[in-house]
């Protein structure tokens, strides 16, 4: 069983900063990417970030020169969130990539960005 445990989410004013983490937990061998994805009310998930187990990169447009992904050790990762803005409101979540395919999800946590 795998779990995943995110934290790091709340109210912030536009223009502040948020970091979320994620640790995974649970019986697996490794790990290939690590993501974030977000919801917005009335809208689909999407894909925020993602981080391979080589250290590559990649980000929506939306959020590239304000967010970084990275992997602080092979089982947590974390989404450092700068000039954050109005749209960035949305439910945040984590998301892995066993070897060998699986994908697992974490409860999501809640960005606000409103004065």
């Amino acid at each position: 069983q795998v779990q995943l445990v995110e934290s790091g989410g709340g109210l912030v004013q536009p223009g502040g900063s948020l970091r979320l983490s994620c640790a995974a937990s649970g019986s697996f061998f490794s790990i290939n990417a690590m993501a974030w994805y977000r919801q917005a009310p009335g809208k689909e998930r999407e894909l925020v970030a993602t981080v391979t187990n080589r250290g590559s990169t990649d980000y929506a447009d939306s959020v590239k020169g304000r967010f970084t992904i990275g992997r602080d050790n092979a089982k947590t990762v974390y989404l450092q969130m700068n000039s954050l803005k109005p749209e960035d409101t949305a439910v945040y979540y984590c998301n892995i990539e066993l070897a060998g395919g699986s994908h697992y999800w974490g409860q999501g946590t809640q960005v606000t960005v409103s004065s």
